[in-house]
């Protein structure tokens, strides 16, 4: 069994291996910034997960909260391998492509 690394966030490690350069348990990609928990929307893109939370805002004209919900695509590794319906938590890395700059890290 291969060794995971420390990523310096308080989440579990994935219980599988993968061989992905792009795993930040298993590969060489770092995580800093931003973290995220969501709810996995959609898995169809390949090692994509599309992630979505909610948040309010509050509209100072009518002095009440509105409900607003962001999407992101983040890479979804081989050892995680989250699918639709998932609570998974997302942290923030290099660019890997045009619209992937997350990580999935952790999978509840």
């Amino acid at each position: 069994m291969a060794e995971t690394k420390n990523i310096g966030l308080p989440v579990k490690e994935p219980n599988n291996n993968c061989s992905d350069d792009n795993c930040p348990w298993h590969g060489h990609l770092k995580v800093r910034g931003r973290t995220f928990t969501g709810i996995v929307v959609s898995s169809k893109p390949h090692k994509t997960a599309i992630v979505r939370w909610h948040y309010y805002n509050y509209v100072k004209k009518y002095e009440r909260y509105e409900r607003r919900n962001t999407k992101i695509s983040a890479f979804n590794p081989d050892c995680i391998s989250s699918k639709e319906g998932d609570t998974v938590t997302i942290a923030e890395c290099r660019p890997i492509s045009k619209t992937k700059k997350f990580v999935v890290v952790d999978k509840k």
